[in-house]
């Protein structure tokens, strides 16, 4: 009879592990848009995103809240940060838009970067239009970036920002599918194998600073490289 009992909590046990592992974790981005709103003059526009969900407090409360202004105390540009260390590689990925961006998330081991000693699994790339990062006031045209993790769960983003001129090969490589799914709101296409290297970084020198992620849960405590050119 014991033996019996056993195998319902067993189970019940093993479905909720399985739910805890299934579940993203509070530092990634929320991919479902229906509960946000980019827009302020929307109820749930950037100023309201704290009150929306328990989880999402720091968006409210939050202390090192990103994007700003590259002129802001919190940065740092200092010379003995050093060469950002990419060992990116070829994987597959599918490109997505989300809305308010569009993400190619990357299906397969991307590579990584390195930064103090410790190293970060890149996860997928995306792109805004306009910048959400400002230089002494100015918004660009475009502005990527580079999301990656840790073992541990730690995030590292990288920033670059574009300005209309030449075309960015790496962009031009998905011009095809991102017009294919331009007017599509949550819709996917797979691209094939995407090489991250591909992404041009246009500087050695960058910003850098502790913010969080501009979408909720506006996870803090990320750190953010911002690509100087």
């Amino acid at each position: 009879m014991a033996k019996l009992q056993m195998k319902p909590l067993f189970c019940i046990l093993f479905i909720v592990i399985l739910l805890q592992h299934s579940r993203p974790t509070k530092s990634q981005e929320v991919e479902d848009e229906s509960d946000f709103s980019y827009s302020e003059d929307n109820e749930r526009g950037p100023s309201r995103w704290g009150e929306i969900h328990e989880d999402w407090g720091a968006c409210s409360n939050g202390t090192m809240q990103s994007p700003i202004d590259m002129f802001n105390q919190r940065v740092q540009i200092v010379s003995h940060l050093g060469k950002l260390k990419r060992s990116y590689k070829p994987a597959n990925a599918t490109l997505r838009n989300r809305g308010h961006d569009m993400m190619l998330r990357f299906d397969g081991e991307a590579g990584a970067i390195e930064i103090n000693g410790t190293e970060y699994a890149l996860q997928q790339c995306h792109w805004h239009s306009p910048s959400e990062h400002t230089i002494n006031g100015r918004r660009f045209d475009l502005e990527a970036h580079l999301v990656h993790e840790s073992a541990d769960g730690k995030i590292a983003v990288i920033g670059i920002i574009y300005k209309i001129g030449r075309p960015d090969p790496f962009l031009l490589s998905l011009e095809e599918h991102l017009a294919a799914i331009t007017d599509t709101t949550e819709a996917e296409r797979a691209v094939g194998v995407m090489n991250p290297r591909g992404i041009k970084f246009g500087s050695r020198k960058y910003y850098r600073y502790i913010g969080s992620l501009t979408v909720p849960p506006c996870t803090e405590n990320v750190v953010w490289s911002f690509v100087q050119k």
